[in-house]
C-alpha cells in the first residue's frame, strides 16, 4: 500500500502549499473540508495546477492522486482514513482547529497500525499542533490517553509562504510564491523516525524559526498592510512602492530584529540578509495582494503571542525599543468596519465601547503591569479619540 496523508483544509494553502509538497513526496492526499463546492470541484477535476512566482518568472506543477471527503456529511469515512494514514496535516485557520480535532481524535482511537500516525498543523500560528493536540486529548477518553502516543505523534511546524490573491476564475488552481519554507519539530519521532517529506527542514529546536518567520514576515507583511490601508493603497506592492510606508516596515523589522538576534543567538548579518529578503518578497509586483486580505482578522493580529504585541512585550520586558511596533499597533486598531472582516466590526465595537484600559486588556492580553500595557493604552487612547 502505498503512503497517504489525510489534509483537512481543502483552501489555496492546503491545495496549493501542503498537497504540493505531499505530493511530490509520493503521498496520496485525502483532503478534508465542509464546503460542498471545494470538496465537489476536488472530486470532478482529476487534477489542478500550483503556478509558482518568482522575480524570474514562473513554473506550472500538476497535482493529481488526490481524494476529498466532506466531513459534515462523511465523518465515519475521515475516522476510517485517518486510521490508516501516515500523516495528517491541516491548514484551516487556528480558530477552526477545536472543530476539527473530535474527528481526528476518532481516527487516531481507531488505528491499528504499528507506526504512529504524524500530526502536524500548517497554521500561521505559534505551536498550533500543541493547540491542537490540546484538543484531540479533550476529545479522547481519558483512559485511552495514556497510550494516545502509540497511535499519534504531535510535531509543531513553521510555514513560510505568499499566497496572494487568486484570479477569480482560477477553479481549483493556485497562483503562489516559489520561496517557501516548512520547518518541523523531529523530536517526536526520535523512536520512530519522522515522514519522508523532502520539502520539510526537520529541527530540533523550532522556537527559532517560529518567532524569526512570525516576527518578520507576518509582522512586515501585516505593517505593509495596515499603513497601505490607512494611507488608501490598494495593495502591498503599491504600499511598498511609497518610500515612508517603506520606511516605516524597515523600522519595525529593526526592532524585531533586535529581539531575534538577541533571543536566539542569530548573527545580525544573517538577519539583516533575512530581513531584505523578505521585503523584495512582499514587494514583489507578481504577487500582488490587496491590503484588505493581508489586514484582516485584526483581533488575532493583536493578540499577545501574535506579530505585534509579541515581539513588542519581549522588547519592553528587556528595556529594549519598541516606537514602530506601536506605530503598526495604532495602524492595526485603525483597521475597522472593513467590508468582510467581521473581526474589524468588532474591533470597531470593542473601541466605542470599552475603555482605553480594557479594550487594551481585552485586544491584546497584557497584563496591567506589564512595561508594554500603558504605551498600549496611550495609542488606543489616541485612536478612540480620532475615530469617534
Amino acid at each position: 500500500m502505498g503512503k497517504k496523508a489525510v489534509h483537512f483544509g481543502g483552501g489555496n494553502i492546503g491545495r496549493g502549499f501542503v498537497a504540493e509538497f505531499l505530493h511530490e513526496s509520493g503521498f496520496e492526499v485525502v483532503f478534508i473540508d465542509v464546503m460542498d463546492n471545494i470538496i465537489d470541484a476536488l472530486k470532478n477535476t482529476p487534477s489542478y495546477q500550483v503556478t509558482e512566482v518568482s522575480e524570474v518568472g514562473e513554473t506550472t506543477k500538476t497535482i493529481h492522486n488526490y481524494r476529498a471527503i466532506n466531513s459534515k456529511k462523511n465523518e465515519g469515512d475521515v475516522v476510517k482514513e485517518i486510521a490508516t494514514a501516515d500523516v495528517v496535516t491541516c491548514a484551516v485557520g487556528p480558530n477552526v482547529l477545536k472543530f476539527i480535532a473530535p474527528v481526528i481524535a476518532k481516527g487516531i482511537d481507531a488505528r491499528k497500525e504499528p507506526k504512529p500516525v504524524a500530526v502536524i498543523a500548517c497554521e500561521n500560528a505559534i505551536g498550533a499542533t500543541d493547540t491542537l493536540h490540546g484538543f484531540i486529548k479533550d476529545n479522547t477518553d481519558p483512559d485511552r490517553v495514556k497510550t494516545l502516543y502509540d497511535r499519534a505523534r504531535f510535531a509543531n511546524s513553521a510555514i513560510d509562504r505568499i499566497v496572494p490573491n487568486q484570479p477569480p476564475d482560477a477553479g481549483l488552481n493556485v497562483k503562489i510564491e516559489k520561496f517557501y519554507e516548512w520547518v518541523v519539530e523531529k523530536t517526536p519521532f526520535s523512536d520512530y523516525g519522522h515522514p519522508d517529506i523532502p520539502a520539510i527542514h526537520w529541527v530540533d529546536n523550532l522556537e527559532p524559526y517560529i518567532e524569526r518567520k512570525l516576527f518578520t514576515v507576518n509582522t512586515g507583511h501585516a505593517t505593509a498592510a495596515y499603513y497601505g490601508y490607512n494611507a488608501g493603497k490598494k495593495t502591498i506592492y503599491e504600499a511598498l512602492s511609497d518610500e515612508k510606508i517603506r520606511e516605516r516596515v524597515r523600522s519595525v523589522l529593526d526592532e524585531t530584529a533586535t529581539l531575534i538576534v538577541a533571543k536566539h543567538g542569530i548573527s545580525p548579518e544573517e538577519q539583516r540578509n533575512y530581513v531584505d529578503t523578505i521585503i523584495r518578497r512582499i514587494s514583489n509586483p507578481h504577487l500582488e495582494d490587496v491590503v484588505d486580505r493581508v489586514g484582516r482578522a485584526p483581533l488575532r493580529k493583536l493578540s499577545r503571542k501574535e506579530r505585534f504585541i509579541g515581539p513588542a512585550s519581549q522588547l519592553a520586558e528587556r528595556g529594549e525599543k519598541v516606537d514602530a511596533l506601536l506605530g503598526s499597533i495604532e495602524m492595526a486598531l485603525r483597521f475597522q468596519n472593513v467590508p468582510g472582516d467581521d473581526e474589524s466590526v468588532e474591533l470597531a465595537k470593542i473601541l466605542k465601547e470599552l475603555s482605553a484600559e480594557d479594550a487594551t486588556s481585552r485586544l491584546t492580553g497584557l497584563e496591567k503591569d506589564h512595561p508594554l500595557y500603558p504605551r498600549v493604552v496611550k495609542v488606543v487612547e489616541k485612536v478612540q479619540a480620532e475615530t469617534k
